[in-house]
């Protein structure tokens, strides 16, 4: 088995208000490890985001996150989130062009 380290980065430029950014899909025949999970606040007011994880079921890691002006937000905080072949990580802001994200993954395959 080989693992592979890489970070996926979403632009939340040019996006709705509320609109689901699918950030990373699991590829198939992989397992995947998140290893940390940034979110940052690009615009001049304050922002709501929300993590959310679709794995058969859709559900939140985080719900509402406050995330100051120029500021960031480590989700992660020393945890590990596990995804399987087909598995979306995504992100919401209740703000339009908003929130850029940077996961920093392991693929196993």
């Amino acid at each position: 088995m080989a693992n592979t380290f890489k970070n996926k980065v979403y632009n939340g430029a040019n996006t709705s208000a509320s609109a689901t950014m699918n950030v990373y899909t699991v590829p198939a025949s992989t397992t995947t490890v998140v290893i940390g999970l940034t979110l940052a606040n690009t615009a001049s007011s304050q922002i709501t985001a929300s993590v959310k994880l679709s794995a058969g079921q859709t559900v939140y890691l985080a719900k509402d996150i406050p995330i100051p002006s120029g500021s960031s937000f480590e989700y992660m905080g020393g945890n590990k989130i596990v995804m399987q072949t087909g598995h979306t990580l995504s992100v919401v802001s209740n703000t339009a062009d908003s929130l850029d994200t940077v996961a920093s993954i392991m693929e196993i395959t």
